[in-house]
């Protein structure tokens, strides 16, 4: 599979590029997709949920009323979760929610989701360029010369370029990475994947390796 490698003003270079199909043209496994996005969705979590059980509540011990004799249900305690301002019964306690993935299924859930996007055209190769200071405004421009400002986007760089993720981090929808942090919940949330042209040559000696 060859992709057309554009410029930053939209322009056709006239260079295509190599999709290989090893890593763009699987047959995607969507149980493992769903797995890896799981994982990531878990491993964020901050699990700290807490509510206050029965012997955690401040009160008095005293007994409420007498055992017998009322008419009503018997009651030991101020402490009750069936009385407002009582401890919760069963109530969620701190855990960790992380679970761990073997590292070859989530390769195949990483290059299943870039097959989903190779296969529905939402991929698009740049000529690789970087700017002489943040500016939001050249993200823009960017974003209206490939004509693609209404998508979700992805920025995959081949190495962390400070001034590219500073000029991005302002504009919603697009988001900035490079190729050893791509993960398969960023592939799958965006619209449209944006690699430079050495982000590919990267992408195939990580993942061929």
């Amino acid at each position: 599979m060859e992709a057309v490698v554009y410029n930053i003003n939209g322009k056709d270079t006239g260079k295509k590029i190599d999709l290989q199909d090893s890593i763009f043209g699987v047959e995607p496994n969507e149980h493992a997709v769903y797995l890896d996005v799981k994982q990531y969705m878990a491993n964020k979590r901050q699990g700290t949920h807490k509510s206050k059980e029965r012997a955690e509540i401040s009160g008095s011990t005293r007994k409420v009323k007498k055992q017998k004799g009322t008419g009503t249900a018997r009651m030991g305690s101020i402490k009750s979760p069936v009385l407002r301002g009582g401890g919760r019964a069963f109530g969620p306690e701190p855990r960790d929610y992380s679970f761990k993935l073997n590292k070859k299924l989530k390769a195949v859930a990483r290059k299943s989701a870039l097959s989903y996007k190779a296969k529905n055209n939402n991929i698009l190769v740049v000529e690789d360029f970087n700017f002489e200071a943040p500016k939001t405004k050249n993200i823009i421009e960017i974003k209206n010369n490939l004509k693609i400002e209404d998508k979700k986007l992805l920025l995959v760089l081949s190495e962390s370029n400070n001034n590219v993720y500073l000029s991005a981090r302002n504009l919603r929808g697009f988001d900035v990475t490079h190729v050893s942090q791509l993960n398969t919940y960023e592939i799958t949330d965006a619209s449209k994947l944006i690699f430079v042209e050495s982000a590919i040559d990267k992408l195939n000696e990580l993942y061929n390796n």
